[in-house]
């Protein structure tokens, strides 16, 4: 019978990863963020345990989407209160708060339990080329979401 591997606590070095959200394929940009702060890019990934890394998102409002979905795709928030139903479009949501769409892109492929919630704290999305994470020394890193020539 094979046991679990568990990676020991002092070689869980954590890194800091930047990504540029600019011209990138909202979809194909959440999945390889997801995987990051789950650690499947590392090789001692243990699925029940936090072993990823730290993502900040810049330019979150220069996300692109294909197709209709800028004017058909739907937000929707519920205020808790009967009726209190709110539903945004992808243009209007990226217009007040871009870094919302990138959030709930990401937040939905990680996993849905306690796990999920805490590998979702070390997503950081902001609006502008500007983060405050400079004393991390965060890597810049080079995502190919949008195939040559297609943009």
């Amino acid at each position: 019978m094979t046991k679990t591997y568990l990676p020991p606590q002092d070689s869980l070095d954590r890194k800091w990863y930047v990504i540029d959200a600019a011209d990138q394929r909202l979809g194909r940009l959440a999945t390889e963020v997801a995987n990051i702060l789950r650690g499947k890019n590392k090789p001692t990934f243990t699925p029940h345990m936090d072993v990823g890394d730290f993502v900040v998102i810049v330019n979150a409002e220069k996300v692109t989407v294909t197709g209709k979905k800028r004017e058909q795709k739907l937000y929707r928030r519920h205020s808790g209160r009967p009726g209190g139903m709110k539903t945004e479009t992808f243009a209007k949501l990226q217009n007040r708060i871009p870094e919302r769409i990138i959030e709930k892109a990401v937040k939905g492929m990680l996993p849905k339990n306690a796990l999920g919630r805490k590998l979702f704290t070390k997503l950081k999305v902001y609006k502008g080329p500007t983060h405050p994470h400079q004393a991390q020394t965060p890597e810049t890193v080079e995502l190919k979401t949008v195939p040559e020539g297609d943009i």
